[in-house]
């Protein structure tokens, strides 16, 4: 059964920095597409980063693009997203996510079969 946690969601003021952690199990991920998206109430879904677990491509949103990174520990099998400059509205749960697909990257959240609780992430001073 395949299983992620994200963690590493907290209160930080604009400016700041936050790394969010995506702990992944229950098979073996080579062959498929981490995503990372975010939602506030009252507003669809947003993808927010990708990467792809067997060629380490990424994807990132306009909104994001410069500001955060995500990469891979294979080692641990762990997805993280560093997030720097953070600004207010960067407030939401994120999610990780996962979808079977080997050497692509997508930024469609219907495409991932798999997604974690989420963690809360707030950017206020």
């Amino acid at each position: 059964q395949v299983q992620l946690v994200e963690s590493g969601g907290a209160l930080v003021q604009p400016g700041g920095s936050l790394r969010l952690s995506c702990g992944a199990s229950g098979r073996t991920f080579s062959n498929y597409v981490m995503g990372w998206f975010r939602q506030t109430p009252g507003k669809e879904r947003e993808f927010v980063a990708a990467i792809s677990w067997s060629f380490g491509s990424t994807l990132y949103a306009d909104s994001v693009k410069g500001r955060f990174t995500t990469s891979l520990d294979n080692a641990k099998n762990t997805v993280y997203l560093q997030m720097n400059s953070l600004k207010p509205e960067d407030t939401a749960v994120y999610y990780c996510a996962a979808a079977y697909g080997a050497g692509v990257i997508y930024r469609t959240g219907k495409l991932y079969a798999y997604w974690g609780q989420g963690t809360q992430v707030t950017v206020s001073s």
